[in-house]
């Protein structure tokens, strides 16, 4: 068999190490693989930003840095970071962001691939045009559908401003090469609007383009351990039966669930609802968790220890607030399959992520919103240990068999061969 030569990839993306955000990880864990496999990047992302929403300290004072490896560079733009809730601010600050990465990526090495990542889905447009310049081919990776998610949380109002997001969104999967999902769930919402009011052989080839590519979880790293460990012992739960929600305390999570749950087991001895993280949604919620002795709230913790925190639980918690699981899969859900620990998801039944516990059988999957049904589910795996334990384990079980960082790195090697073999551009 030939040897397949090494491509030039630029890759445009968000976040990247050392920033935590999750697609940054996602991102940093494909590059590595891509190297691995013999190829030459230019990563164009952000300064590190996404804990504090502000530019790390000791990366401030340039717009644009630029880091050489022995596989090529990383060229970190100023994210312009504004509150997320201040829709006017934030697109101009993604404007800036993304011309500034177009521009840094056309002045780069000549690449043989692109590769996109939404959300931002301005990043569509910079990608397209780096792709048209070096003649080569785009592929688009969604990790949520934009601007549904924004629609769906009022964030993004008016009509005129509704369908200019969805003219983007329409203009940019049209004109990528290939586009890529986490899901089966997106991928039916991204051909409905690649393929919207267009027939036959030019609607077929449209739907042709997108493909399923599943985020991974790394087996190797995030194992089950024992919930009695140093994150609980620092955080004074030793001996508790602790619900935790560990992730983005943002605006798409009906975190206000678990408050709910917390103050219909406030008197329930030993239980301890925690919410690890940090984002838009924090204050408002610590503001509303007064009074719930039972409510612990957690720093994010570095990488490294995700393993440990995911571990301290009995319980962990997905709670999506409704309509989302429609255009968004998080990553988290996977990493707490991995660690053993059962799920209680709140999320449209259905979806993606109901549909992976259910055929898991590693939780309980109930409907969105609905406080009754989702600290009914909480309080069954508590008072249950042993079934508790039960869905932990089949849940390792089935994420064992999902795909590896290597294996989705291949993923995209293959599809960036195909696409350079000769597979016909979108040209519009």
């Amino acid at each position: 068999m030939t040897k397949r030569r090494a491509l030039e990839v630029t890759i445009l993306c968000p976040h990247f190490t050392p920033d935590v955000a999750p697609t940054g990880e996602v991102m940093t864990r494909i590059a590595a693989e891509l190297v691995q496999r013999g190829h030459r990047l230019h990563v164009v992302t952000s300064l590190p930003w996404y804990e504090h929403h502000a530019v790390e300290p000791g990366w401030e004072g340039q717009l644009v840095r630029t880091e050489r490896a022995d596989w090529g560079r990383v060229s970190r733009i100023h994210p312009f970071p504004t509150d997320k809730r201040n829709i006017p601010a934030r697109a101009v600050a993604f404007g800036g962001f993304t011309g500034f990465a177009m521009a840094v990526a056309l002045g780069g090495p000549r690449s043989d691939v692109v590769l996109a990542m939404s959300p931002p889905l301005t990043l569509g447009l910079a990608g397209w045009v780096v792709s048209r310049v070096h003649r080569v081919p785009l592929v688009f990776n969604i990790q949520d559908v934009f601007p549904d998610v924004a629609v769906e949380l009022g964030l993004l109002t008016g009509r005129r401003v509704i369908a200019a997001a969805r003219h983007l969104e329409r203009f940019s999967y049209r004109r990528s090469d290939a586009v890529t999902v986490l899901s089966d769930d997106l991928a039916e919402n991204v051909r409905a609007k690649i393929t919207q009011g267009l027939h036959g052989r030019a609607a077929a080839r449209q739907a042709a383009k997108v493909h399923v590519i599943p985020n991974f979880v790394d087996t190797s790293w995030i194992t089950p351990g024992p919930k009695e460990n140093r994150y609980r012992a620092l955080n004074g739960l030793e001996g508790k039966r602790v619900v935790m929600y560990a992730g983005n305390v943002g605006l798409s999570q009906s975190l206000e669930l678990l408050l709910d749950a917390a103050a219909a087991m406030v008197d329930e001895s030993g239980v301890v609802f925690v919410i690890n993280g940090g984002g838009a949604a924090r204050p408002e919620l610590e503001r509303r968790a007064q009074g719930l002795p039972n409510v612990r709230f957690v720093d994010m913790q570095p990488k490294d220890r995700l393993p440990e925190v995911l571990a301290a639980a009995d319980v962990h918690v997905v709670p999506l607030k409704k309509g989302l699981a429609w255009s968004s899969v998080p990553s988290k859900l996977y990493s707490i399959l991995a660690a053993g620990r059962p799920i209680v998801a709140s999320v449209d039944p259905g979806t993606e992520v109901a549909r992976t516990v259910e055929r898991a059988g590693a939780g309980l999957a109930v409907p969105p919103g609905d406080p009754e049904s989702f600290t009914k589910a909480i309080r069954r795996l508590l008072d249950a240990p042993d079934e508790a334990a039960a869905m932990g384990s089949s849940g390792r079980r089935f994420v064992e068999s999902w795909a590896s960082p290597a294996a989705v790195a291949a993923a995209y090697e293959q599809l960036f061969f195909g696409l350079r073999a000769g597979m016909p551009s979108s040209g519009g």
